[in-house]
């Protein structure tokens, strides 16, 4: 292996043993010696990639955007329609977030107390919902009386809301849980009969989500 990929290897390494340590143990409580032996590397290897602890985080949560934002992407270009795009997205995120430590890792990092700033990763997700909702209504998907400020709030907010539930109880995040939180919430956005649909569509994109 030649150095370089070996130097990728190794800020691989770190950034999932500061997910992993960040989601499970937050910010403040989560120290540089502890990441670098989880990641079964030397401090000074830590020191090289990342000159501080707020460093690794910030890199953890550009990870984690990167991650979301693969998986809206790929759930926009196989969806039939705008709103199941944002089903799918809705319905994967939350379902990554129990799955990968790096999303689970952002969120948490995005609410800590500890730090300043973040939040990469909903303030993203918001801008994510917001542009798909409007494009929805402009594609006459979305009815005219509905505000897509308010749609996107009501995502965003439940999104954020059952991340913080997962965090101390995993079931909040089951497969089940997840298509009964949703089905309630994504289907009034279309303000019609229409698009009742969506409701079956949940199921289906959970499905879709977990093979």
């Amino acid at each position: 292996m030649g150095m370089q990929a070996r130097a990728v290897g190794t800020r691989r390494a770190l950034v999932r043993a500061a997910a992993e340590l960040f989601a499970a143990e937050g910010y403040a409580r989560t120290s540089l010696p502890v990441i670098s032996e989880r990641a079964g590397v030397s401090t000074g290897a830590l020191h090289f990639h990342f000159a501080s602890k707020s460093d690794l985080a910030r890199e953890v949560e550009r990870a984690a955007v990167d991650s979301v934002e693969e998986l809206a992407h790929r759930c926009r270009s196989t969806a039939d329609t705008l709103l199941q795009s944002l089903v799918h997205a809705a319905c994967g995120l939350l379902l990554a977030v129990v799955s990968d430590p790096v999303i689970r890792a952002g969120f948490r990092l995005g609410g800590d107390p500890a730090r300043k700033g973040g939040a990469q990763i909903l303030r993203w997700w918001r801008a994510w919902v917001h542009d798909l909702v409007v494009q929805a209504q402009q594609e006459g998907e979305l009815g005219q009386d509905v505000s897509a400020d308010a749609v996107t709030a009501v995502i965003v907010a439940a999104t954020a809301g059952f991340e913080v539930l997962g965090a101390t109880d995993r079931d909040w995040l089951s497969a089940d849980r997840v298509a009964q939180l949703w089905t309630f919430l994504l289907p009034w956005p279309a303000g019609s009969p229409d698009h009742l649909p969506l409701r079956s569509g949940i199921g289906e994109a959970l499905e879709e989500l977990s093979e």
